[in-house]
């Protein structure tokens, strides 16, 4: 999916995806549905926040290679570390990501109370297309 755009978005392309769809049901419930949800949004950036957490393992994982990669291959954080010069510093980013999404998830939590706590925003009104 992510081949054409090159090498290094092809290796990054498994986090990519893991981000992408949740923060796309994150905009989604947010900006499009036909009633804004902030619970469903929370729930969306909670799904980002423990994609994180997962990513962080990943990562962590770029130099000593003992996690059984899906399909084989290469490791991607291994390849995507080592080309930017960052191999040495894989368990200080992963932590890092990992801080990132305790935070997302502690926020995802207490928005998500906070929402369920509001009442429901209304439907937005449909005025058959009438002119001001």
């Amino acid at each position: 999916m992510f081949s054409p755009f090159g090498e290094i978005i092809q290796f990054a392309g498994g986090t990519l995806f893991q981000l992408i769809v949740p923060c796309t049901f994150l905009v989604y419930f947010l900006r499009f549905a036909p009633r804004r949800d902030e619970f469903a949004a929370s729930v969306a950036l909670w799904w980002v926040a423990v994609n994180l957490w997962n990513i962080a393992v990943y990562m962590a994982d770029a130099r000593t290679q003992e996690l059984p990669l899906v399909g084989g291959g290469e490791h991607d954080w291994a390849y995507l570390f080592g080309r930017a010069g960052w191999l040495a510093h894989d368990t200080q980013i992963a932590r890092g990501v990992h801080a990132l999404g305790a935070l997302l998830f502690i926020g995802a939590v207490a928005w998500g109370v906070l929402a369920v706590r509001r009442p429901p925003a209304p439907a937005p009104v449909d005025d058959g297309g009438a002119a001001g």
